[in-house]
């Protein structure tokens, strides 16, 4: 989750170049080991907030999957410097269920995790939220089922600058490949086009894939499923 947001652009670029023989362990990630399945807004905006649930396909074997709606990104920052804020669901090896977490980069390199809740299980719907401040420019907050779970986060230089994303992730822990099983379902993704509101479904934005990963859109709303590896595949068929 601390290498994302503007990063996954190019590497799932990247990603798409097609695999096989022996190097077809190396397609469930990126050079750095991530893959992304999710949406990126047309334009900049004030936050962005979605309801999103994990499905029944999940195999986190190394490092971790998430599902999450953010803002900012690898260079995003003042003078280029790292700044984002992210919240969401997390999976890891050998824990059950998911946390509800959020994330922030601030400038200067310090980068915190901070999980909200533990042990949600498969299906359990949950709705995220980053939003800046109404009459506090640069300062934002994190909300998760319509309630506050972060204190005010100063992000110098965020406001009016950022196109938020939502999008699922995995990261196959630095084993050079090997792959997660992840399926989220994002519902009524939004955005805010001013601070402390203003909300509108978002509509149009663009695809960010792996070579690994899939997207399939739902017609007529403002949502889609994330899916990597076979038996999220499989599931995501059926709910065509």
């Amino acid at each position: 989750m601390t290498k994302t947001l503007r990063l996954l652009i190019a590497t799932a670029a990247v990603a798409t170049v097609a695999l096989g023989g022996a190097a077809r362990a190396l397609a469930c990630g990126n050079g750095n080991g991530y893959s992304y399945a999710g949406i990126g807004a047309p334009g900049h905006a004030d936050g962005v907030s979605a309801l999103i649930s994990p499905l029944n396909a999940f195999n986190v074997v190394n490092g971790h999957v998430a599902g999450w709606v953010g803002v900012g990104g690898p260079g995003e920052g003042p003078n280029g410097t790292n700044e984002w804020l992210q919240v969401g669901y997390s999976g890891f090896p050998s824990i059950l269920g998911s946390d509800i977490y959020y994330e922030v980069a601030l400038p200067g390199g310090s980068i915190k995790y901070h999980q909200v809740s533990a042990g949600l299980g498969v299906g359990t719907l949950t709705k995220v939220t980053v939003l800046e401040m109404h009459n506090r420019r640069n300062w934002w907050r994190v909300w998760v089922n319509h309630r506050a779970v972060s204190p005010p986060i100063h992000l110098p230089g965020s406001d009016n600058r950022w196109s938020p994303i939502a999008t699922a992730e995995s990261w196959d822990g630095g084993t050079g490949g090997a792959c997660n099983t992840f399926l989220y379902r994002f519902r009524r993704v939004s955005i805010a086009h001013a601070p402390g509101g203003g909300w509108h479904q978002l509509t149009g934005g663009y695809p960010i894939r792996s070579a690994a990963t899939r997207i399939q859109r739902q017609r007529g709303s403002a949502g889609f499923f994330a899916a990597e590896g076979q038996p999220a595949f499989q599931l995501l068929s059926a709910t065509s």
